[in-house]
């Protein structure tokens, strides 16, 4: 069940890379999105995001359990499913991939505004909370735009 559990939250490892864990998990889920959800229903995405949301909280829970540390680096599980929020009912192409991964790293990294008050929720809800948010947030924002990009 660990193996399991570290695979799911660091993302295939990605989570254990020195340098910016978080940013290369957000990278992959952009890629994963541009990659594989063109011709894939939106609602779709939007309940596998959830599902990966709920299932992110349980394995967040788990791996406390067995260690003192909150929000520890190596879990990016966390930006991975925000991310995927910048982009439920987007359309997929390159200008959105980019401005939906530029958008969502400011919110997450900056904890503006609600972001950093979901932070501050108990354990596993805490650290997927706030990304969430800043997905969220972000995609108002990019759908917001839709009418001016190419």
């Amino acid at each position: 069940m660990k193996i399991l559990s570290d695979l799911f939250l660091t993302v295939f490892y990605i989570g254990k890379l020195p340098i910016a864990p978080g940013t290369w998990s957000s990278l992959f889920s952009v890629t994963i999105w541009f990659l594989f959800f063109k011709t894939t229903h939106p609602w779709f995405l939007c309940i596998l995001s959830c599902l990966l949301l709920l299932i992110g909280v349980l394995a967040c829970n788990y791996d406390f359990k067995n260690s003192n540390n909150h929000d520890p680096s190596y879990i990016v599980i966390d930006e991975f499913v925000g991310q995927w929020f910048v982009f439920l009912f987007i359309p997929v192409n390159i200008v959105n991939a980019l401005i939906g991964f530029i958008l969502f790293r400011i919110f997450d990294i900056s904890k503006i505004g609600p972001v950093g008050y979901f932070e501050r929720l108990h354990r596993g809800w805490g650290v997927m909370a706030d990304d969430v948010a800043a997905g969220i947030i972000s995609f108002v924002i990019l759908m917001s735009l839709q009418p001016i990009l190419p």
